[in-house]
């Protein structure tokens, strides 16, 4: 650690920017602050507090590696459940502590070697390097329905549930049928006097189990050497591996049977053949994100349910009409219609060097050399940035491989082999075409399908590689990219 102390600042106290904050004490760093818009830590799970709201990865692997939770109720983690960890994390290593809330950044600006942040609130500060935390879901997406203002009943967005409203022999309309959607028809089905889900499209649906931990079980977790066991950390990582190269590769014995699971799961799970059919996608099964869920098809089943696959025409007063000329009356609709994946930092206006725009530099598409760095943005590194893996696997896990390879960037400034630390264009140009021409080879892009996964040009974002090659590039940076040669051993 050099004797200048460099200031460090970390924007965003979700899962991410625990983490940073967590690997910046560990490694002696004593001028951090994060800043959180918010009044408390949480991130997306502080946002989302819907009815059903679960991680769809299994419980033990949803936390940090150091940080393991012995406590889970449920084999996939409740959403109350996560943010209670997260919180409960960031007080343990002292993160509240280094947190300025309520303080939501509007502009970072590098000049003269430094990074310049303003603040809603009118405050500012600098950091000799910045790192965005900022998350992936997190700026709610609302679809454009007529005279959704119009409506006397309740409505809102997923991600900011009224629970004073109630929900109890009410009619509710789920709009949306992703993950968000699937989860809370599930969570209310036999609760409200009608429950009409709308789908512009229909989803597979893998099936999972989920379910509850003895009290015996739990309390054995506390070992753990116990936990270890329980989690079998190897079949995991074999099946995040199988995940990703039937991604990858439609043709694989992976893809066929993943594809397959979900197949059979609609045919031997409802009854009604007209519904069956309503339900049944004209995609291959993971070009879009995969939806799971263990009981989905009994809630859209259930005799207070109904599917509306018919378009919608407005929103009025008394509830949604379909093109068909149909008035569903409700009480509360929901809007289940997801986030602006592609927002990241933004809409925080960020300026590099020479006052080059990440706006301009993000014109065609949100871009990243390995998600973590980008050119002409010196000593900017980021969390879960554009281009790294995204799927059904703990973006916590992700998170660590990536701050690794941030340590090491920061170890070659706290040496003193330079004062900026940003990869070549040469490099990112490189990067960005091989993953291009990968990406058009995956299920996401040859899948015939429409998802939040592919950009304004129908090219699938998210890492296009196995999970084995993500890892391996986090392991170790190719210091060419950045005009570094290799540490010195020590």
């Amino acid at each position: 650690m050099p004797e200048k102390q460099p200031r460090i600042i970390v924007l965003g106290a979700g899962m991410a920017g625990i983490l940073a904050g967590i690997r910046l004490q560990h490694m002696d760093y004593r001028d951090v602050t994060l800043y959180e818009k918010a009044d408390r830590v949480g991130g997306t799970w502080r946002e989302n507090t819907y009815p059903g709201l679960t991680c769809d990865v299994p419980s033990h692997f949803y936390t940090y590696s150091f940080e393991r939770n012995p406590d889970w109720t449920r084999h996939l983690p409740p959403g109350p459940e996560i943010q209670a960890y997260f919180e409960r994390t960031a007080q343990k290593y002292g993160i509240n502590a280094l947190t300025r809330f309520g303080e939501e950044c509007t502009e970072a600006a590098y000049r003269d070697g430094r990074w310049h942040l303003q603040f809603a609130s009118g405050h500012r500060d600098s950091a000799d390097i910045l790192i965005a935390a900022t998350g992936v879901l997190h700026h709610p997406k609302y679809p454009d329905i007529p005279g959704a203002g119009t409506f006397q009943g309740a409505l809102f967005h997923s991600a900011r549930w009224d629970h004073s409203v109630p929900l109890e022999g009410r009619r509710i309309g789920i709009i949306g049928n992703g993950s968000t959607g699937v989860q809370i028809v599930s969570a209310l089905a036999g609760k409200a006097a009608l429950l009409e889900h709308y789908q512009r499209t229909p989803q597979w649906i893998m099936p999972v189990e989920n379910g509850h931990f003895t009290e015996a079980e739990r309390a054995a977790f506390h070992d753990p050497a116990v936990l270890a066991q329980a989690m079998n950390v190897e079949e995991y990582m074999a099946s995040v591996e199988a995940y990703t190269q039937s991604i990858t590769d439609i043709d694989s014995e992976a893809s066929q049977a993943m594809a397959q699971a979900c197949r059979d799961n609609l045919e031997h799970s409802v009854v009604d053949p007209v519904l069956r059919e309503q339900l049944r996608p004209d995609h291959l099964p993971l070009c879009k994100r995969l939806v799971f869920s263990p009981d989905y098809y009994q809630a859209i089943q259930h005799p207070q349910s109904r599917l509306v696959s018919t378009g919608i025409q407005q929103i009025e007063a008394a509830g949604i009409r379909t093109v068909d000329g149909e008035l569903h009356e409700l009480d509360v609709i929901v809007f289940a219609t997801g986030f602006h994946a592609d927002a990241f930092m933004r809409p925080m206006a960020i300026t590099g060097r020479d006052g080059v725009s990440l706006a301009d530099f993000w014109h065609d598409r949100p871009k990243a050399y390995l998600a973590v760095t980008m050119p002409g943005f010196p000593n900017l590194f980021m969390l879960n940035g554009p281009n790294g893996p995204v799927g059904n696997f703990s973006l916590i896990d992700i998170a660590e491989h990536q701050w690794a390879y941030i340590e090491r960037l920061m170890a070659r400034l706290d040496a003193g082999d330079c004062t900026e630390v940003e990869p070549s264009l040469a490099a990112m140009e490189a990067f960005e075409a091989e993953r291009v021409e990968a990406a058009k080879r995956t299920v996401w892009y040859r899948g015939g399908c429409v998802s939040w996964y592919l950009d304004a040009e129908g090219i699938p974002s998210s890492w296009p590689w196995n999970f084995q090659r993500f890892v391996d590039s986090m392991a170790e940076p190719d210091w060419a990219a950045f005009g570094l040669s290799p540490p010195r051993a020590m």
